[in-house]
């Protein structure tokens, strides 16, 4: 056992539940946040029947109380030692149709919600002087696209609160990292957008990126020592044009 926590923001039934199992392998007492908490209770069983420590519990990332809450259960628990903030928010609304509660409740999810996650997580990091701050982003976050507005600004500015953070945090031993998953995820939603398009040959294998291989990246990022950390680091599969 490690004796440290780590929480991911954002443990989806995917990617987050990926990182979630990830860490625990290695001993870590993971903290699992979500909009519907009860969710996870399948991961929370899943890693304690293998030995492993997994806590979870409904979490509104857009609420700066809830977001320090979280953190400090983390700490009080064991040191936080990692925080990942993995919320998706990926809609796609045609210019005109996009309103300004979408646009509004997008930038929240995917961008202000970042910037709480790792302010809080610094708040416990910086004393210590250890500790790594991840961010999932997306091919949004390089590019702009058709219908994705709300989204790609979002991310855009997401890249940007990480790039912020990494500069100022460097120095304090603080290991920020921002990931560009310019890729599809291999899940069954994904999976049904494209049989429904008829595009099989995307189904073939490793084409899509499993939810396991995102998750190696993170823990292989923890564990970069500090004279060569990355701080972005683009994924996808062999075949993934760009």
């Amino acid at each position: 056992m490690t004796g440290g926590s780590v929480v991911v923001v954002g443990a989806g039934d995917f990617i987050g539940a990926a990182i979630a199992r990830r860490f625990a392998r290695e001993g870590y007492t993971v903290f699992c946040g979500r909009r519907n908490g009860d969710k996870l209770a399948p991961l929370i069983a899943e890693i304690t029947a293998v030995g492993g420590v997994c806590r979870g519990r409904s979490l509104d990332a857009r609420n700066e109380d809830d977001i320090a809450a979280f953190m400090r259960e983390a700490e009080e628990v064991a040191p936080l030692e990692a925080a990942i903030f993995n919320v998706g928010a990926n809609v796609n609304f045609p210019l005109l149709d996009t309103t300004e509660r979408v646009f509004r409740k997008v930038w929240e999810l995917a961008c202000f919600a970042g910037f709480l996650t790792g302010r809080e997580a610094a708040r416990h990091m910086v004393p210590r002087g250890k500790g790594s701050i991840f961010f999932t982003g997306a091919t949004a976050s390089m590019r702009g696209g058709n219908g994705y507005a709300a989204f790609a600004s979002a991310k855009f500015g997401l890249r940007a609160v990480a790039q912020s953070m990494a500069r100022e945090l460097g120095p304090k031993n603080i290991h920020v990292a921002h990931l560009v998953i310019d890729a599809g995820v291999d899940t069954a939603w994904v999976r049904a957008r494209i049989e429904a398009r008829g595009a099989t040959s995307r189904l073939e294998p490793d084409r899509l990126v499993n939810p396991d291989t995102i998750a190696e990246a993170y823990w292989r990022l923890h564990q970069q020592p500090r004279d060569g950390w990355t701080h972005e680091l683009d994924l996808r599969p062999f075949s993934e044009t760009w």
